[in-house]
């Protein structure tokens, strides 16, 4: 999308988290998102759809700098969290992927204890008293809707979680280090009908606490669970609206013929 077009990409009332201005990315000479311009609310849900290799995840991985760690990629435009550039020379880098946390398509947890799981991040951040982590290990389980069914077990490997529990157990670890930004990447890609629902219900709760962006290629999904949503095509972020009018009455026909199922 031009950036003449991104103008008439609608801003969201109220507060703003994230931003874009013109953002581009590009792997060598592909170019991979092109010039996109957007406003994400604060403790909001925001999802962004598309077909497979559209550059959802890739703008996802935006704004925690993940594409720092591929070689061939670089961005122009700027990436904003409260109105700072991210990509400024002056950005602490694990600083910031402690303020915006990412929960990725495949649970992965660590070969250790629940508990340790959970505690990981904290003791890299300096705490390491016991009753300081066992009070961040309990709010993180709670707040990941997991505490119930794993408190009597936490000693046990995280390794024999389901795999619903395996991927709020990485919610939970996400939320140890008490981050302002949740970022999803088809976080329920992997599970079940009803593992995939309470991690749904978990993200509408979490909603309260967190702005929290989501790539999901279910649509019933998208229109489930998020206020606002943004359409990708070919590296170009063709519509970005309030999630009822994407789904019932989308300005652009491409996203109209996407969101019915007409190709992608």
């Amino acid at each position: 999308m031009s950036s003449d077009a991104n103008l008439a990409i609608k801003k969201p009332e109220g507060e703003i988290k994230l931003e874009t201005h013109d953002l581009s990315l590009y792997y060598d000479s592909f170019h991979a998102l092109k010039n996109i311009s957007v406003h994400i609310p604060a403790r909001r849900i925001t999802a962004l759809i598309g077909p497979s290799g559209c550059g959802k995840s890739s703008f996802l991985r935006c704004f925690n700098r993940m594409n720092d760690l591929i070689q061939s990629a670089r961005i122009t435009g700027e990436v904003l969290i409260d109105g700072a550039n991210v990509y400024d020379r002056t950005t602490d880098v694990a600083a910031l992927r402690k303020r915006v946390g990412m929960v990725f398509q495949t649970p992965n947890p660590f070969p250790m204890s629940i508990y340790d799981n959970v505690a990981y991040g904290p003791r890299l951040h300096g705490i390491p008293e016991r009753s300081g982590l066992d009070e961040v290990v309990e709010k993180s389980l709670r707040g990941a809707a997991l505490w119930d069914e794993v408190k009597d077990t936490l000693r046990k490997s995280a390794l024999d979680l389901s795999g619903g529990q395996q991927q709020r157990l990485s919610i939970a670890r996400v939320l140890a280090v008490e981050p302002e930004v949740l970022l999803m990447d088809e976080p329920c890609s992997a599970l079940d009908p009803t593992a995939t629902f309470k991690i749904e219900e978990l993200m509408i709760e979490l909603m309260e606490n967190y702005t929290i962006v989501i790539v999901t290629h279910n649509m019933y999904q998208a229109s489930r669970v998020s206020q606002y949503t943004g359409f990708f095509l070919l590296g170009d972020l063709i519509e970005y609206e309030d999630t009822v009018q994407i789904f019932e009455n989308p300005k652009d026909q491409r996203t109209d013929d996407y969101v019915r199922g007409r190709f992608g």
